[in-house]
């Protein structure tokens, strides 16, 4: 079904590709408006092909910043086989620097399979699940902990019920070169890009490259290898495209899981958090995790909060000011195998 997405891209065309999907979606200033979201497509002959994806939440930039410099710098005639670019997926989310699009409120990342007869968000997610990650045989999402959170760099994949498909993901997420990595078991139904992507048939990796809605030289370099290292596994590339210094050898990895409610602190009022602790600390149940304070009663101590769990601290709320529900801080535990 069509999903009402105009795509400029011929995928079994040689060459480079540049243009847009354009989502057709009339607003009060302009009835026949598109949405135009920048894609470039680099095929030379026959190999693996990858789909570089960032922008499914608006607020985070590393990977935009880095996929906009990667479209600059490759070269269609140093590749051996496919590689499409889709930099800003989420492309009005990433112009009003919000999580989800001003347009219809959409977050992407929760709107898998989508819809193609439906708002803006349900029809890319459509068209990404129905149409470009099937043409790929890897696709890279590029996320970070976004304006609100802060987070320990990693990597992702889904859990998989194809077992070669599952070995070659964590095959790749190994090359990848983080120091931490989620398997992530979400089931076959979740609406998210890997989830997507399992059930296109592609191989799905992810991961945390940042947060706080900013990029640092160190979330930087880091995407950057990230990139790199995975376009060298897959054979694309012969030497990294994005990295400013000779990569280093990947480091040791740990795997993480996150499954459990009681891994994470949740506010249960409004309130201003402190943390206790900084990212990739290893912490004990009932270790000190922050405080919470309540600045309109200022006659009340800090409430102390203490951790259900022990782990590795992953990701902590960045904007002090919290309100119930808000997850303000997590713990991963660390797995073997």
């Amino acid at each position: 079904m069509h999903s009402g997405i105009v795509n400029p891209i011929d995928f079994a065309q040689d060459g480079r590709q540049a243009g847009h999907l354009a989502i057709p979606y009339s607003v009060d200033r302009s009835p026949y408006y598109q949405i135009r979201i920048p894609i470039l497509r680099l095929k030379n002959g026959a190999g693996p092909s990858v789909l570089l994806m960032a922008g499914n939440h608006g607020d985070e930039y590393e990977g935009e910043l880095q996929l906009g410099r990667l479209m600059r710098l490759l070269d269609v005639d140093k590749i051996r086989g496919a590689i499409t670019i889709l930099p800003m997926a989420n492309l009005p989310a990433v112009m009003a620097a919000k999580r989800c699009s001003p347009f219809d409120g959409g977050n992407l990342n929760r709107a898998f399979p989508g819809d193609p007869a439906g708002t803006p968000t349900a029809r890319m997610a459509h068209f990404l699940e129905h149409t470009l990650f099937p043409a790929h045989d890897v696709v890279l999402d590029l996320h970070s902990g976004g304006t609100s959170m802060a987070h320990l760099p990693c990597t992702l994949i889904e859990r998989q019920a194809d077992a070669a498909r599952f070995e070659r993901s964590v095959s790749l997420m190994r090359a990848m070169g983080a120091s931490h990595a989620f398997i992530a078991d979400n089931g076959p139904t979740a609406p998210t890009s890997m989830g997507a992507a399992g059930r296109a048939g592609t191989i799905g990796l992810s991961g945390e490259f940042g947060g706080g809605g900013t990029v640092t030289p160190e979330t930087m370099a880091f995407t950057a290898a990230a990139i790199d290292r995975l376009l060298v596994a897959l054979g694309l590339v012969e030497t990294p495209v994005l990295s400013r210094e000779v990569l280093p050898a990947p480091q040791a990895l740990q795997l993480l899981s996150l499954s459990r409610h009681s891994q994470g602190i949740y506010a249960s009022r409004r309130g201003w958090f402190e943390p206790a602790v900084a990212l990739g600390a290893v912490v004990s149940a009932g270790d000190l995790a922050g405080w919470y304070h309540d600045l309109e009663r200022l006659e009340q101590a800090e409430e102390a909060l203490h951790f259900a769990e022990g782990g590795i601290v992953i990701s902590h709320r960045l904007h002090c000011d919290s309100q119930a529900g808000d997850c303000l801080i997590q713990v991963a535990e660390p797995i073997m195998g």
